[in-house]
This record gives structure tokens, C-alpha cells and sequence, in this order.
């Protein structure tokens, strides 16, 4: 496998890494709300300095797919794409919520259920159930948090909830079962340990077609409700 640069963009902290071989050789993150444009270009070349690597010997770019910050995941996709455009080298893209969850996997010795939950205003997360052993439970999608949600599962075994959004879903969640995590945030270094194995299995993007995934849908259908019954 060749050099691997990450762009993780989809939460207010920004971080990129570098890999060989899925050994990571560094990795750097500024946790500064809103600082996504004008400071990832400035982190990838602090990277590059700190490793001893020209930029033109990466052999791939790795990015966070989504869902996530809007902003964040196209500012990290756009910059990605001028890379692999520029170097003629390949895209690997990587689900936030399971860059998250891995994160968090290496250190679950509970055996629970791991719940990523990234923040999508008020009671709304975007979130993901998986295994202790990073097999999906249930797939990718926005959930307005209620005092019963993932009550069978909670009912069966503990579940760790962690990610920017879950300290709010803590008032709402109150099963004996729900354990909860602060400052638990998605980072290049895991997002370059699995894309590392994407691209030595040939799983790259197409940089024309290739787009985050936003989650968009859920916001717009629920404006649409609200302007109808304003009507």
C-alpha cells in the first residue's frame, strides 16, 4: 500500500494523518469551531513537514464520507478531490460514524453495543448501532432522540452512546443500560487505519460521481411538513 493521506472535516474538529502501510506516521487536529477553510490546508502541509514527505509521493487520499457538518465534509471533499485530480491518485472514502466507532472499539471491554451519535440540532442526531466486534446493528440514519429509542436493544445488553451528540440524548435516554461519553470525536487516524484496507482491496471512489453523504433528505422533508401546516 502506498503513503495515505486522511482529511477528517465532518465535526468542528479538524485532523489530518499520514500512513504507510497502515502504520500511522503522524497526525494533527485543531479543535476550533468553523476554522475548516482556512486551516486545512495549513494542517496537511504541517503534516507533510512533520513527516519528511513531499506531498507528490502520497498514493492516495482517504476522506470522511458523512453524515456530518455540511460545511466541514464539503470543504475536506473539495480539498481531497484537488489532490487526487492534481496527483492522478485514487479517493477512498470512509462512513463518519464508523471512523467514530472505531475510535472507541480498540478500548470496549464491556462487550456493549457502540452507538456513534453525531449533533444534528436539538434532539436530532445521526447515528449508528454497531457490535463490539464492528458489525452493524442497524444502518446509518437521523433519529430524533425519545426516552424509549434503542429500548430493545438497552433491554438486552448495555449500550455505550459517544460522539458530539450524545451528552444531550443523556437527559433523554435514562436506562440503566445507556452509558455515555464525552468528547469523543472522529479522527484521521482512524479514518486512515480503515481506508488503508479499503484501498489495498481496490475500494476507491469515483472522483466525478463521488459526493458526501449528508443525510440532507431528513431536514428538508421535515421544512416541507412545517411549511404545510403553516399553510
Amino acid at each position: 500500500m502506498a503513503l495515505l493521506l486522511s482529511i477528517e472535516t465532518s465535526t468542528s474538529v479538524c485532523s489530518v494523518a499520514l500512513h504507510d502501510n497502515s502504520k500511522l506516521i503522524s497526525v494533527m487536529e485543531i479543535h476550533q469551531e468553523y476554522s475548516h477553510a482556512s486551516k486545512l490546508g495549513l494542517l496537511i502541509k504541517e503534516v507533510m513537514n512533520l513527516s519528511g514527505v513531499k506531498i507528490e509521493k502520497i498514493g492516495a487520499v482517504a476522506i470522511s464520507s458523512g453524515p456530518g457538518s455540511y460545511t466541514g465534509l464539503r470543504i475536506g471533499t473539495s480539498l481531497a478531490k484537488g489532490l487526487c485530480y492534481a496527483l492522478n491518485i485514487p479517493l477512498v472514502a470512509v462512513p463518519t460514524l464508523r471512523v467514530l466507532a472505531t475510535k472507541f472499539a480498540n478500548v470496549n471491554t464491556a462487550d456493549a453495543l457502540l452507538c456513534p451519535m453525531i449533533d444534528a440540532r436539538r434532539m436530532e442526531v445521526y447515528c449508528q448501532l454497531f457490535d463490539a466486534a464492528m458489525g452493524e446493528v442497524e444502518p446509518i440514519k437521523p433519529l430524533v432522540v425519545e426516552q424509549k429509542s434503542f429500548e430493545e436493544y438497552l433491554n438486552i445488553k448495555p449500550i455505550i452512546f459517544f460522539g458530539n451528540g450524545a451528552m444531550k440524548c443523556s437527559e433523554v435516554i435514562t436506562h440503566s443500560n445507556a452509558k455515555f461519553l464525552s468528547d469523543i470525536n472522529p479522527s484521521a487516524a482512524e479514518l486512515g487505519q480503515i481506508a488503508g484496507k479499503k484501498l489495498d482491496k481496490g475500494e476507491v471512489e469515483d472522483l466525478v460521481q463521488f459526493v458526501p453523504h449528508y443525510l440532507k433528505e431528513f431536514f428538508f422533508r421535515k421544512a416541507v411538513e412545517s411549511l404545510n401546516e403553516v399553510k
